[in-house]
């Protein structure tokens, strides 16, 4: 049998969700004729046969999370055999305490600090329920879980029925915040932006592409912003052309698609293409590349509900700029009270390249570019 397996889908990928099969055991396929869809970095990618033939099996179905190099189809024919692997070995129970020194997260994992401790029989136990010792608050002496303490979770988790597996949009979200939590050296800077030389009421502004035009303006005051860093290797690159990924919320989670050469392009070429992402992204048909490779990101999630908050950077970029919700304020005017209409930004940026100084110059010059009246 002839297998083909799970490729190499760029941008260090090492797997993907099945969504949909195109064939079945015993269709005939054509190369590069439709073979099955996946879900990866946030879009659906289809991928086409590598050569003809009949196939023989599908070695996962939809839902399954398919590793790199794993096997997908098997084809009629010579090849590759099939080899499944086995665990021999006997569980021996004993009463003596496991410490567990880490605990891996994700694609770039996150360490315990103390680790969990708990004897072998508790921990068959919590395998026995599927409970996860991560969930479970000790009460044993020296934070010692106990049975107890695992039965006690289990009890709670029956009781609200069974939990749902985080895949596609989500998943990709909860590896990408552990990897910028355990890498990035965050630091944020708040400040407020005065509306007033705006309208009376930001209706008929389009505020995110004012958000856009004033971060390229914070950019080109401090270029530092715009970068890709290399944790392992502490090599900066500094970039010129500035791609904006956008962060859009959406009921499957957080899609991020990229706003290509925004420094270059005008309020209405701007404003044409996030429409037409934002259209693509809901359909779910945005292309990969269109998810990918942005030099620094917004997030205007002022539109819902918040003042400041504290963004994630998501390496290699170094730097977010996030919107609050705009809000009529009380402020000091030529020496006596005025309201005004207000826009509190947060800045959030890797510490380890952006010093505080260039985040604040960062930050002011986004905020003169918002006061102004055009």
């Amino acid at each position: 049998m002839r297998t083909f397996k799970l490729p190499d889908l760029g941008e260090g990928l090492q797997e993907a969700e099945i969504v949909t099969w195109h064939v079945k055991p015993g269709d005939s396929i054509a190369a590069d004729q439709p073979l099955l869809s996946v879900e990866t970095a946030k879009a659906i990618v289809e991928i086409p046969s590598p050569f003809s033939g009949k196939v023989a099996r599908l070695f996962a179905q939809p839902g399954d999370i398919v590793h790199l190099g794993a096997p997908l189809v098997g084809f009629e024919g010579a090849g590759a055999s099939d080899d499944a692997g086995t665990v021999v070995g006997a569980v021996k129970v004993g009463t003596h305490v496991v410490r567990e020194g880490e605990t891996r997260v994700g694609a770039a994992g996150l360490q315990g600090s103390h680790g969990l401790r708990a004897t072998p029989a508790v921990r068959a136990l919590a395998r026995k329920l599927s409970v996860d010792l991560a969930m479970v608050t000790p009460s044993g002496r020296d934070g010692v879980i106990t049975a107890t303490d695992v039965q006690r979770v289990a009890t709670t988790l029956a009781e609200n029925g069974p939990a749902d597996i985080v895949r596609g949009v989500r998943r990709a979200m909860a590896q990408n915040m552990a990897r910028a939590q355990s890498e990035v050296a965050a630091a944020t800077v708040m400040d407020d932006a005065d509306l007033h030389a705006w309208q009376v009421t930001a209706a008929g502004r389009d505020v995110t592409i004012r958000l856009v035009r004033a971060l390229v303006a914070g950019v080109r005051a401090e270029p530092a912003l715009n970068a890709w860093y290399e944790g392992k290797t502490g090599r900066r690159h500094l970039l010129e052309r500035i791609d904006v990924g956008i962060a859009a919320d959406l009921p499957e989670g957080l899609f991020v698609p990229v706003l290509r050469n925004v420094g270059q392009r005008d309020a209405a070429d701007l404003r044409a293409g996030l429409d037409r992402m934002r259209a693509d992204v809901l359909a779910r048909t945005i292309a990969p590349e269109e998810m990918r490779g942005n030099t620094i990101t917004l997030s205007n999630f002022g539109m819902i509900a918040g003042r400041y908050a504290a963004p994630i950077v998501v390496p290699p970029t170094v730097a977010i700029l996030g919107a609050g919700r705009i809000r009529a304020e009380v402020v000091a005017a030529d020496g006596v009270p005025a309201v005004h209409r207000v826009m509190p930004l947060s800045l959030t940026f890797d510490h380890r390249v952006v010093t505080g100084g260039e985040a604040a110059r960062f930050l002011r010059a986004v905020i003169a570019d918002l006061e102004r009246a055009d």
